[in-house]
């Protein structure tokens, strides 16, 4: 696990290696274990390297024997040793025993399709003297960051932004149209970025740069069902499917027990991580599993208990700490230091506070990021069936006389309050079917962002739909429908733009490295092929899942709803969060930047903290791109 960095120019300069030099020190948490630099005829590449696999060699930028091939690598590859013996019989001869320098012997032997011979979480640059020319290429599913920047005579790559802010030839600027899309998604999504004239390279997508040239292609997409359903075969009955499932899994947990230091699980008490505990338990003797969760003096939103019951019942050695929402919030500033673009996710501070917590412990943690996504697992999947329904039923004057009803309703700020549910779920339902998921889950329509932002900012800001990546995304893949579609969309743009950067810059930010079984490429094809019937039906979500481990966890375990890392962000911000909201998003400040309109965002503070309306969620929104401005844009 490593983060990366690297540049080309037209001709050499003097300051290359202390630019080099200034644009690794910042990706150090991302490695703190060793560095490693190469330059040479106007390229250069740099690493930070956490060891994992192959901890006295490997060190990068790794070659090939004669110098003609560098890499650096961030991420891990989980059939390397299947790759390493078959480009050994291929007539290749290894100097390490690392994942890395597979890539680079695959490549030698098949070019840029090596990358998709690739079982892992990635992002690589890979540079050839041969025709001066880079490739660097994503993961699947986007676990591992890479932003770049391109204009004529320079090429600059990083992990991060901040690696890349570093090279004087790159600005910070704030992009109009990615702070629309901030707003509508909480998150800014690939190949968008918050700095103008930065791009992030999409998952699953390849690049060619050759001096002003430069070409992106995707080189594997999430399989619709259909197409998945012809690469699986049809299992027969659900008990079938429910085994294989569960068998998949397995497989996958065990491709990602791959390490050289100590492993270990997070445990929220959700049925993914708890069944991945299962699975690595079984695996593992269960004395030697360790097993970590946070848990919260806010009982509505405490999950730990949960999460001591499945460790008690396996038998593993469970770890937790307590935490009251004081100690959260003290973690802010890191956050802001460590999100280098904003993310309207609060679940960052938790995600945050477990990675330094268990990092003491393990260099490596399981989690269960992906199987909602997957197997169906957010309740409005089936709530959009009700609200397809109400949007063919219910005209628009009696639907704006049911928002202003809810409106009245008595504010409750407990994590997913039945008012909560009731106003997010009629502000999305008149919404187009592809988009109504971002409205039930972000933060503003557009129409509010429209009332939100200045005049001066609004027309660049909004030149374009806000919504517009998701058309996009559907256009250029394979025709889906009903539920794959909806599926298909939370793990294109939720789970690699929101779930995935959060639980990098976490854990990395931790020196901690994080792997996602259910990211799996067979088992995300396995979970397309899987029967609708088996993920989502009536209220239940994730049956199949369910099934499968009904043998090997509690009652209660199974039979919980979805409950995500929440934060008791409502009443924050009536409380300890009071002071920070009146400091970045009052008045003179607002003004001072020119970027919100000061009456739109005092009259939502001003209803929240009077307890006559619920706008956590925009209000958390507005403060975390408040505190990434004033790190990321207002410092440098």
């Amino acid at each position: 696990m490593c983060g990366i960095c690297g540049f080309q120019t037209a001709r050499p300069e003097r300051d290359d290696e202390r630019v080099l030099r200034a644009m690794n020190e910042r990706l150090r948490p991302r490695g703190p274990d060793e560095d490693g630099f190469h330059l040479h005829d106007g390229a250069a590449l740099a690493m930070r390297r956490l060891c994992v696999i192959d901890l006295s060699g490997g060190h990068q930028p790794l070659a090939n024997e004669d110098g003609t091939v560098r890499i650096v690598f961030n991420g891990e590859i989980y059939n390397y040793r299947e790759l390493r013996t078959e480009l050994c019989r291929r007539g290749h001869h290894f100097a390490t025993a690392s994942d890395t320098e597979v890539i680079v012997h695959g490549y030698e032997e098949w070019g840029d399709a090596v990358v998709e011979r690739l079982n892992g979480m990635f992002a690589f640059a890979l540079w050839d003297t041969r025709d001066r020319s880079w490739l660097l290429a994503r993961d699947r599913m986007g676990q591992k960051p890479l932003y770049y920047v391109h204009r004529p005579g320079f090429f600059a790559f990083a992990s991060e932004p901040k690696a890349l802010l570093a090279h004087p030839r790159v600005g910070a600027t704030l992009d109009p149209s990615a702070l629309a899309q901030y707003l509508a998604f909480e998150y800014v999504p690939a190949p968008g970025c918050i700095f103008e004239g930065m791009r992030k390279l999409p998952p699953a997508h390849r690049m060619r740069v050759r001096g002003d040239a430069l070409a992106v292609e995707r080189y594997w997409e999430i399989p619709a069902r259909a197409d998945a359903e012809r690469a699986e075969g049809d299992y027969g009955d659900d008990a079938a499917w429910v085994r294989e499932l569960r068998r998949r899994l397995g497989v996958a947990v065990e491709r990602q027990l791959v390490a050289d230091v100590p492993l270990g699980c997070f445990l929220s008490g959700g049925l993914d991580s708890s069944a991945l505990a299962v699975l690595m338990a079984e695996r593992i003797p269960a004395k030697h599993v360790q097993t970590f969760a946070i848990g919260f003096t806010d009982r509505s939103f405490d999950e730990s208990a949960h999460a001591a019951a499945v460790a008690r019942h396996l038998g593993v050695e469970h770890h937790v700490q307590l935490m009251d929402g004081q100690a959260l919030i003290d973690l802010l500033p890191d956050a802001a230091a460590f999100m280098d673009e904003p993310l309207g996710d609060g679940s960052v501070l938790p995600t945050y506070a477990l990675a330094r917590f268990a990092r003491p412990h393990v260099t490596v943690a399981l989690s269960g990021d992906g199987g909602d996504e997957l197997l169906g697992g957010y309740p409005t999947l089936y709530a959009d069936r009700w609200a397809e329904r109400y949007r063919r039923a219910v005209p628009a004057p009696l639907h704006r006389a049911l928002m202003a009803a809810a409106a009245r309703l008595p504010v409750s700020l407990k994590d997913m309050s039945p008012d909560f549910k009731v106003r997010q779920f009629l502000r999305g339902a008149p919404l187009p079917p592809d988009v109504r998921h971002f409205g039930w889950v972000g933060s503003f329509l557009p129409r509010e962002i429209a009332a939100l932002l200045r005049p001066e900012v609004r027309g660049s800001a909004l030149a374009e739909d806000p919504y517009a990546p998701v058309a996009r995304e559907l256009a250029e893949g394979p025709r889906r429908e009903g539920l794959d579609r909806l599926l298909f969309l939370y793990a294109r743009f939720y789970l690699a733009d929101d779930v995935l950067v959060k639980v990098d810059r976490a854990t990395m930010a931790s020196s901690l490295e994080g792997r996602s079984p259910f990211l799996d490429p067979d088992f995300i094809r396995f979970s397309a092929a899987l029967p609708a019937r088996l993920k989502v039906r009536g209220h239940g979500t994730k049956l199949a899942l369910r099934a499968a481990f009904a043998d090997a966890l509690p009652p209660e375990i199974l039979a919980r709803p979805k409950k995500g890392f929440g934060m008791p962000v409502g009443r924050w911000l009536r409380g300890p969060l009071r002071p920070l909201l009146d400091e970045l998003l009052g008045e003179e400040r607002l003004r001072r930047q020119g970027l919100f309109e000061p009456a739109v965002v005092a009259r939502m503070a001003r209803l929240h903290v009077e307890g006559r309306a619920d706008f956590r969620k925009q209000l958390w929104t507005l403060l975390a791109f408040q505190q990434w401005h004033a790190r990321h844009l207002e410092t440098w």
